[in-house]
């Protein structure tokens, strides 16, 4: 069964919810992804202040706010014209300045080299033509850019936890809908292949995943909160949402457009 994508206009309203399952993507997860993105460019250098930033399937805002926070003029783009206007109006209830325009990472609505840097999360093992998103992507980005991302690996742990625990069990599933395809998941391999063919050189990848200590405690957890005794937002914490030795679940890292 095809990926359900629609998913993300009909609880659009809702991503800034913490009953609501997209925030699983917020408690714990944006602190995560967040963390090592801005360690990644000072590490570079990179102070994040002033920098021109693109997020590719921004969603309802998450990391875009992050990101203006510490400086950052975000151009926001996701095909959810509804979680664009969720992320429009949380933005503006925060006082936060954030260009959101609706559009897909296969075309994006974004000129030549315009940004010193650009970040997707939760995209890429959604999209069905990942050549040319990695395609745009270096497009948008300036030669020497800096390109931070995070997607789901294609392993059997990976399988169990996003597939089984999230999606088809009665018990646990968040949605009722598919909203992951394992064979649209990406090793890291491949993705530093289809990297390279568009001038993105892959630098390094680290495991994003729960450090929750107790397996067993973590499905109970998606079971109380599909049964309402625990919100989603308070299980993204329980989980503990981090960088992690393995790249077993998913993973995340930075890469660089060459400079020609």
């Amino acid at each position: 069964m095809p990926i359900d994508n629609d998913v993300y206009n009909r609880h659009a309203a809702r991503w800034w919810d913490e009953d609501e399952p997209l925030n699983l993507l917020h408690g714990s997860v944006t602190p995560a992804r967040f963390g090592y993105f801005v360690a990644v460019l000072h590490r570079l250098g990179r102070d994040p202040s002033g920098l021109h930033a693109l997020d590719i399937g921004c969603g309802g805002g998450f990391l875009a706010e992050e990101f203006t926070r510490v400086g950052c003029r975000v151009v926001g783009v996701d095909p959810s014209a509804p979680s664009l206007e969720t992320a429009r109006r949380h933005a503006a209830e925060a006082g936060l300045e954030i260009d959101y325009r609706v559009g897909s990472g296969e075309a994006l609505p974004v000129r030549d080299a315009e940004f010193d840097l650009v970040y997707c999360c939760d995209v890429l093992e959604h999209v069905a033509d990942l050549d040319a998103v990695m395609r745009e992507t270096a497009r948008a980005l300036r030669p020497g850019g800096i390109y931070l991302f995070d997607t789901v690996n294609r392993t059997m742990a990976s399988k169990l936890l996003a597939i089984k625990v999230m999606q088809d069990w009665r018990l646990t599933r968040a949605f009722d809908t598919p909203v992951h395809e394992y064979d649209m998941f990406i090793k890291p391999k491949d993705l530093g292949a289809t990297m390279a063919r568009h001038g993105l050189r892959l630098h390094e990848t680290v495991g994003l995943g729960p450090r929750a200590k107790n397996p067993a405690s973590a499905v109970l957890g998606f079971v109380r909160a599909q049964r309402g005794q625990m919100s989603y937002g308070e299980l993204s914490r329980r989980l503990a949402f981090g960088q992690t030795r393995s790249r077993a679940v998913s993973y995340m890292g930075y890469a660089t457009r060459d400079v020609r």
